[in-house]
């Protein structure tokens, strides 16, 4: 493909500003929801890090169909997703992710007895590799939010 075949429609090229320029109900009501549940400072610097890059596409992307369409949906609630979310971030080996996820699920009710045993379960899933690895970055979590 040519870069002429990349050009949107108006032939600005400049897509991410045409998308930030009118953000959806979707995405405030996903940057509602993520930042009540990971912490305004974590959302912060994850925008912040990716403002006026590529990357903040993904940033504006995830926070909009993610959190704005899925954690919103009423069948689970937040504590539930919590859960959900930690074991398929074990699966993927997603640590960078896991590790503010095991924050947000305490600030969603689960223990860290909880999250633990979530851990604990995925080795009949995920295998003992990628469960001992997912624990080193809970109890990494752990540890910082408890420095005593």
């Amino acid at each position: 493909m040519t870069p002429a075949e990349h050009t949107p429609p108006n032939g600005s090229g400049d897509t991410h500003s045409e998308h930030t320029a009118a953000k959806s109900a979707a995405y405030e009501q996903g940057l509602r929801i993520r930042r009540s549940v990971m912490g305004d400072d974590f959302v912060s610097r994850a925008l912040a890090r990716t403002a006026g890059t590529q990357s903040e596409m993904i940033q504006d992307f995830v926070t909009e169909h993610v959190w704005g369409a899925q954690w919103s949906r009423p069948a689970l609630d937040r504590r539930s997703r919590s859960l959900l979310t930690i074991g398929i971030l074990v699966a993927l080996r997603a640590h960078e992710e896991l590790s503010g996820h095991v924050s947000a699920a305490i600030t969603n009710g689960l223990t860290p007895a909880e999250i633990t045993e979530a851990i604990v379960h995925s080795v009949g899933y995920c295998g003992a590799p990628a469960a001992l690895s997912a624990m080193r970055v809970v109890q990494a979590s752990f540890d910082a939010d408890n420095p005593d």
